[in-house]
């Protein structure tokens, strides 16, 4: 059995993520209505990928015997000054969910709760991987504050099929 200090904490992790998904589909449909396809598609696809992350905290808590919470989130931000704004919100917030996410690793850790710390480990190398590709969209966007349609030909030609992690935990609903 989990920590509850550590279920406790999950389950509001749980939270930032339904709130990070939320948050990337009204990204995503601020740049839909933009005209800028594949910006929107790049964050539908990553409302997809958070959505699966608290799916994912969900089955473990199962998993452990633990109640899972669904708790409720804030509602989005949906206005932005322009095509940076949404990538930078998006970058602060990857940032910030790598802290949580360290900080969960930490309270596993330190109440001795090695399922629970083993478990972190896989969002922790996740989250290295989310801030790297956050940092480069950004770098582009902001060359392309001018002409955002550079940041759509970037994507085009950087897109690349995602692959299956193997190593990811297990979704409840058998999202992955």
């Amino acid at each position: 059995m989990p920590e509850s200090r550590f279920v406790a904490k999950l389950t509001e992790q749980i939270a930032y993520e339904f709130g990070a998904s939320q948050q990337y589909i009204a990204i995503a449909v601020h740049y839909d209505d933009e005209t800028l396809p594949r910006l929107a598609a790049f964050f539908y696809r990553q409302a997809i990928e958070e959505r699966n992350h608290a799916m994912m905290m969900v089955q473990y808590l199962l998993d452990a015997g633990e109640k899972a919470a669904i708790p409720g989130v804030e509602a989005p931000r949906t206005d932005f000054a322009d095509t940076v704004e949404p990538v930078a919100l998006a970058l602060d917030q990857e940032r910030r969910v790598s802290s949580q996410i360290n900080a969960l690793a930490g309270i596993a850790r330190e109440t001795g709760d090695y399922a629970g710390e083993q478990f972190m480990q896989w969002f922790i190398k996740e989250q290295v991987e989310e801030v790297s590709s956050m940092s480069d969209l950004m770098r582009v966007v902001e060359r392309a504050r001018e002409n955002p349609l550079l940041a759509e030909e970037y994507l085009a030609r950087e897109a690349t099929a995602e692959a299956v992690d193997a190593t990811a935990p297990g979704a409840a609903g058998g999202a992955v």
